[in-house]
């Protein structure tokens, strides 16, 4: 039976990271958006709520603290209702770290979880997605082939998150030619590595604060001590599954706070003498983005859950994806019609959300819990 109760711990977590999203997050989120920098400060207040590191383990020099998808989900949601680019920002080493620590060998968590774990927020990210109008997850063109003592990679990746400041990458690669996630490997390249060009930075429609950059690879030599999980490899469908799931939360948050904003608006705003939120249509649209909110929180619940319990969660991830997806985008532009001409002005931030929340069409990999 799924519980829709967080746990005292879980719920603490949570109106902890929801404080540290209305206090400081928040009232630097148009101002990041316009110059398109995440405020350091920010990021290392965020940091040192321990919300990257705390899972990883006392011998590693974390918190020690139980991985959960669920606890994953709470936090990504209230972070993204702060703002999805300093979010995607501040949680980008887990898309590095937290496949290390769940499929990693015993040498490759002693050598990149504990630089993660100092007193200072530091770069990882992942590079997942590749520049090309038919990406599949199933069929990468990144290749990265086993020669000499070694893996050589080629292709090129975008939409990676601070990957010009990433002190490690873990680039995701077919290992053969078959199609399906089977085939993918992982592999760890540090900053700096021969054979590694980071491109221009990306100009995005949304994430305007958040850095992504376009990578590419040409013959890059990693050791094959840096394969993930070592000859056995990774479980490539299990790692999206928690992207998914990531990204879903996300979607959540910048909803949730589209909505909010449109319903206190619609509540203040006088037509006719009446406030717009009496009106039929303004009312039953409110309705609805609500309705639509709460039924991908729960989605989003259910396969955080099954994660949790370590069942296959292949398909509640997929569909909360998907569902989250289609949902940020009504609901944003829902807000934004609620506004009316205020809407398309950048004073008014649900503009920056039907903007951001455009892209989660298109993401993948880019959150993970």
């Amino acid at each position: 039976m799924v519980s829709f109760q967080p746990s005292e711990e879980q719920q603490l977590v949570r109106d902890t990271v929801a404080a540290f999203a209305q206090e400081q997050i928040r009232p630097q989120a148009h101002e990041a958006d316009e110059k398109g920098v995440v405020p350091s400060d920010v990021v290392q207040q965020g940091w040192e709520l321990g919300l990257v590191h705390s899972a990883i383990p006392e011998a590693y020099g974390g918190a020690g603290d139980t991985r959960s998808a669920v606890t994953g989900v709470l936090v990504a949601e209230e972070l993204a209702w702060g703002d999805l680019s300093i979010a995607m920002h501040l949680l980008a080493p887990r898309l590095l770290l937290y496949p290390v620590l769940h499929m990693g060998t015993a040498e490759q968590k002693e050598r990149i979880l504990k630089p993660y774990t100092g007193a200072q927020f530091r770069a990882g990210s992942a590079a997942v997605m590749e520049p090309s109008f038919d990406f599949d997850l199933a069929a990468l063109t990144a290749k990265a082939q086993r020669q000499d003592g070694a893996y050589v990679i080629n292709g090129a990746k975008c939409y990676v998150p601070l990957g010009d400041d990433a002190e490690h990458l873990l680039v995701y690669a077919r290992t053969d030619d078959r199609e399906g996630y089977e085939s993918v490997g992982g592999f760890l390249v540090e900053k700096g590595t021969a054979g590694v060009t980071v491109v221009e930075r990306e100009k995005n429609m949304g994430l305007k604060a958040l850095a992504t950059h376009e990578l590419t690879f040409e013959s890059c030599r990693v050791p094959v001590a840096n394969r993930l999980g070592g000859d056995a490899g990774c479980n490539f469908a299990t790692l999206m599954n928690y992207a998914r799931v990531g990204l879903a939360a996300m979607a959540v948050g910048v909803a949730r706070a589209a909505f909010e904003y449109a319903r206190d608006y619609a509540k203040d705003r006088k037509a006719f003498g009446v406030a717009i939120a009496q009106k039929q249509a303004i009312a039953f649209m409110l309705a609805e983005m609500a309705l639509e909110i709460d039924a991908t929180r729960l989605l989003v619940w259910e396969a955080a859950w099954k994660l949790d319990r370590s069942e296959d969660a292949t398909r509640e991830a997929y569909l909360a994806k998907n569902y989250a997806a289609n949902m940020v985008m009504k609901v944003t532009d829902n807000a934004v019609q609620v506004l009316g001409g205020h809407g398309y002005i950048r004073e008014h931030p649900v503009e920056m959300w039907a903007r951001n929340g455009r892209g989660f069409a298109i993401f993948e990999g880019l959150a993970i819990v």
